[in-house]
């Protein structure tokens, strides 16, 4: 089995792994991130994380939790298998002799190539997510009901492609890459550098599961300390309404919420965010390093 196909296939599992695990955790960020502004003198539709919980299951049952998770569960295989293919092609690159370990700051370079390489992919998965997520939110606080009620990850790209061309499915490409090749820069150069300092040098294939849980677990927290203002700016534009937009684009955005909000607003969802990041990215990188290593 060649290395591509081993990154294919272990990257899919990882990120199914992922998926399961975090994403009740990043359905209450996007509802909490893309609820509007209260207006003077009106409470906001969430309080914080737990009411946000305690409404979705009030209203939706656990299903609402799992909002949206059809998008990314289909095309899981294919952005993970971008991202560690990627990783691993670049990784190539770099060794001297097959089987060579690399640098920390050498997978710093792969992760930030392989996020450039995923945001092509995860920009339409996440604006169909995103949407059927924030749909809930975004339709009570409209006093003149243009929220569309989506069916599912289908019917919501229907629309847009129908209403903006398929080019309305790469809404906030900028922004998400803005978050995928930095984000992804320090996680797997976090993830490296956690593993080297426990094996004692370069050579990690010794480390047991528990390195690897908090090798997982403390890059995805790395990730969203390094990138999560960048993702409150995704998530409101990608939610934004095509006709009648809130924002021009990723700047607009970012000056509009400072101003009504200040720099907590560039935070809301962030408690959710990071709660779910360590057993979420713990998962992946675990049953990735597992199933890579099944292949030999």
């Amino acid at each position: 089995m060649g290395d591509v196909a081993k990154d294919l296939a272990a990257g899919t599992a990882g990120g199914a792994a992922q998926l399961i695990c975090g994403h009740p955790f990043d359905t209450i960020k996007v509802k909490l991130q893309s609820q509007p502004a209260p207006l003077s003198g009106q409470l906001p539709k969430y309080s914080g994380a737990m009411d946000a919980v305690r409404q979705t299951l009030a209203s939706e049952g656990s299903r609402g939790l799992y909002k949206g998770m059809g998008a990314p569960l289909a095309t899981v295989a294919a952005l993970n298998a971008v991202l560690f293919s990627v990783r691993g092609q670049l990784e190539s690159f770099f060794r001297p002799y097959p089987g060579a370990s690399l640098e920390v700051k050498q997978q710093v370079v792969c992760g930030a190539g392989a996020g450039a390489a995923v945001s092509l992919l995860a920009c339409p998965t996440e604006l169909i997510k995103c949407r059927l997520q924030a749909q809930s939110a975004l339709a009570a606080s409209s006093s003149v009901g243009v929220a569309v009620k989506y069916g599912g990850p289908v019917d919501v790209a229907k629309h847009v492609v129908q209403s903006n061309g398929v080019k309305g499915l790469f809404k906030g490409l900028v922004p998400t890459m803005a978050r995928e090749v930095p984000g992804n820069a320090v996680v797997f150069g976090v993830y490296e550098m956690i593993k080297q300092h426990f094996a004692g040098g370069r050579d990690t294939s010794n480390l047991g599961r528990e390195v690897l849980i908090l090798a997982g677990g403390v890059s995805g927290a790395a990730f969203w300390l390094a990138v999560y203002p960048t993702d409150v700016i995704k998530s409101v534009i990608q939610v934004d309404d095509f006709k009648n937009p809130k924002f021009s684009g990723s700047i607009d955005a970012f000056r509009k919420i400072m101003a009504s909000e200040g720099v907590k607003g560039l935070y809301k969802g962030f408690g959710p965010a990071i709660v779910r990041s360590a057993p979420a990215n713990a998962a992946c990188f675990l049953v990735y390093e597992i199933t890579r290593s099944s292949f030999g």
